[in-house]
C-alpha cells in the first residue's frame, strides 16, 4: 500500500491557500510535516497532515481561532476513547456559539438604529421639502 505524500504547492493548490499560510499553519503546530532535501528546505507532508488541514480550514469557516482549532484537532490524535474528545468539542462549540449570538443581537440593534435614524432622516427631508416650497414666490 502506497502512502500519499503531498508537496507545500500540492496542498496549497488543492485547498485555495497560500504557501505562506501554510508554513504559518505550520508555525502554529497544526500541520509537521517531514523536511528533506539540502538543508531540510523541502516540505513533505502526509495524508495526516492532509486531514489535519482540511479540519483546521473547517474550524474557520465555523469562526474558530487557530488556537481553538489547534486544541480540538490535536485531541483527535489520540485513538483512545473519544468520548472526552467530544465533551471538549463540545464546549468549544458552545462558547463559540453564545459569541456568534451576542454579535448577533448586536448587529440587530445596530441595525434598528441605523433604520430609526433613516426614518428620521426621511421626516426631516420631507419637511425641508415642504417649506422651502411654501417659502418660493410665484413667479
Amino acid at each position: 500500500m502506497a502512502i500519499s505524500t503531498y508537496s507545500i504547492s500540492d496542498l496549497a493548490q488543492e485547498f485555495d491557500l497560500t504557501t505562506r499560510a501554510m508554513r504559518f499553519y505550520e508555525d502554529m503546530g497544526l500541520l509537521q510535516p517531514e523536511r528533506t532535501g539540502p538543508g531540510g528546505r523541502t516540505r513533505v507532508y502526509s495524508a495526516r497532515d492532509r486531514a489535519r488541514l482540511k479540519l483546521t480550514l473547517r474550524a474557520k469557516r465555523l469562526g474558530l481561532s487557530l488556537t481553538e482549532a489547534k486544541d480540538v484537532i490535536d485531541m483527535y490524535d489520540s485513538p483512545r476513547d473519544t468520548a472526552p474528545q467530544l465533551q471538549k468539542f463540545l464546549l468549544v462549540l458552545a462558547a463559540h456559539r453564545e459569541q456568534l449570538e451576542a454579535q448577533l443581537a448586536e448587529l440587530l440593534a445596530n441595525i434598528d438604529e441605523v433604520k430609526a435614524h433613516e426614518k428620521e432622516a426621511r421626516a426631516l427631508l420631507g419637511k425641508s421639502a415642504k417649506s422651502s416650497k411654501a417659502a418660493k414666490p410665484l413667479v
